[in-house]
């Protein structure tokens, strides 16, 4: 028969449960990094002038964009109210 006066074990503290997963953690992620293909310089220089030029081209539709809407809205629209 079990002792009844035994105290039941206690859980295992999630601590210690996730200090012991880290190596097993790292092993797979370098087991992951291993499978990876990363791309080559010239491949990454491309892909880099293509977004500044995307970014540039965006920032200047954006500031023609304010200008027009400047033009509409603080100069038109008031004039259609004043008669001038």
């Amino acid at each position: 028969m079990a002792d009844l006066d035994a105290p039941p074990t206690a859980p295992e503290n999630k601590v210690m449960a996730a200090l012991r997963g880290i190596p097993s953690f790292y092993q797979a992620v370098m087991a992951e990094m291993r499978k990876v293909t990363w791309p080559e310089f010239a491949d990454v220089r491309r892909a880099t002038i293509a977004i500044i030029i995307f970014v540039l081209l965006l920032g200047l539709f954006i500031w023609l964009l304010d200008v027009a809407l400047q033009g509409l809205l603080v100069r038109v629209i008031p004039s259609l109210f004043t008669g001038r």
